[in-house]
């Protein structure tokens, strides 16, 4: 493993030696490549420096205590030593955690589709507890939420709603939501106090980049329409609203939330080149690990994954057996100590096939 890591090291100091070439100062395509590279293996570079240090320090505190010492200097010693065999065994675990293989669509903007399951109105309505939820989690790691499409209904609820969450690494937090969430409350509209149970879909799919993948013109079908919903806002008079139909998938894209024709045409296809893209790469995971499944895993849309239970405050992930009693402090966006979770699992479940 260190001999890999050394690599990385020899290669950030040679980075770090040609910002100061004034040839490559001078060319801001060229800074940019390499700065974008150091970015990358700064954090492994940096680490592996740290455990050398701890290394280096344990073996002169050895030295020192071998060269003969009284007590007082003795117990010192022996705590230093202690001390930075601790540091070691830390920074080897977590060097082994930056040298596992990072997924390349991590810091991309993303996708999210919510769509209502079982449950009528009341899924509806979860639809956009959880849209709310998503927006403020965001807003507090300081992403962008645009709106894509939404599909209304005259309680407040959706049936579906898309939209994109921009920022650096917004794929990476986001992507364990892909799944059924699974909700336990008595709706509003419940005379006689029962729990009812209903279900809402959530899609999470990175945005594609034009070179990742291409349409072919001829095979994309355009109609446009007056956008539509429960009233206010989304309603205009004209056909603003986009549909695009990808011919040879049955794929269905609409959009409407821009008063532009254009710039509704512009998010759509942003929606179907991710989605194909999406479809593409969990067919081409589905063929390599056919037998084996992550423990976390990040597409399956028909798996429970979470579920929310009013009456107790409880939210509780089932992939991970985590459970929270603090749902509405979830609901309003506090998910970090799901997602962080989420994300440890991950990696331990990697770094435990790499050493397999």
């Amino acid at each position: 493993m260190f001999d890999k890591i050394e690599i990385f090291e020899k290669r950030y100091d040679e980075l770090q030696g040609k910002l100061y070439d004034p040839l490559v100062a001078a060319d801001v395509e060229q800074y940019n490549s390499i700065m974008k590279e150091i970015k990358e293996i700064e954090p492994i570079a940096q680490k592996y420096k740290e455990y050398k240090a701890a290394l280096q320090s344990e073996e002169d505190a050895k030295q020192m205590l071998a060269e003969g010492a009284d007590d007082e200097l003795k117990e010192m010693f022996d705590e230093e030593i202690a001390e930075c065999r601790e540091k070691v065994k830390k920074y080897s675990e977590e060097l082994k955690i930056l040298l596992l293989p990072k997924d390349p669509n991590d810091e991309k903007n993303v996708i999210m589709e919510i769509r209502a399951g079982a449950g009528g109105e009341e899924a509806a309505l979860f639809c956009s507890v959880l849209f709310r939820m998503y927006g403020m989690y965001a807003e507090k790691h300081g992403f962008k939420t645009e709106l894509i499409y939404a599909n209304e209904t005259e309680l407040g609820g959706y049936k579906e709603i898309s939209f994109m969450i921009s920022g650096n690494g917004a794929y990476s937090k986001m992507k364990f939501e892909s799944g059924v969430h699974r909700v336990q409350r008595v709706p509003e509209t419940e005379s006689q106090g029962r729990i009812h149970t209903s279900t809402v879909t959530v899609a999470v799919l990175p945005e594609a980049e034009d070179v990742e993948y291409e349409i072919d013109p001829s095979d994309l079908k355009f109609d446009t329409f007056r956008s539509s919903g429960a009233g206010g806002q989304h309603i205009n008079k004209t056909s603003s609203a986009v549909r695009i139909t990808h011919i040879p998938t049955g794929t269905v894209v609409e959009c409407q939330e821009e008063r532009s024709q254009f710039k509704n045409r512009d998010k759509a296809l942003k929606v179907l080149k991710s989605r194909l893209l999406n479809e593409k790469r969990e067919a081409q995971q589905s063929a390599i690990s056919a037998e084996r499944k992550s423990q976390v895993g990040t597409g399956e849309r028909n798996e429970r994954i979470r579920t929310y239970n009013y009456p107790q405050g409880r939210v509780t992930d089932h992939r991970i057996g985590l459970t929270l009693y603090k749902i509405e402090e979830i609901l309003n966006g506090s998910l970090d100590e799901i997602i962080d979770a989420l994300i440890a699992a991950d990696r331990a479940e990697k770094l435990k096939e790499s050493m397999e």
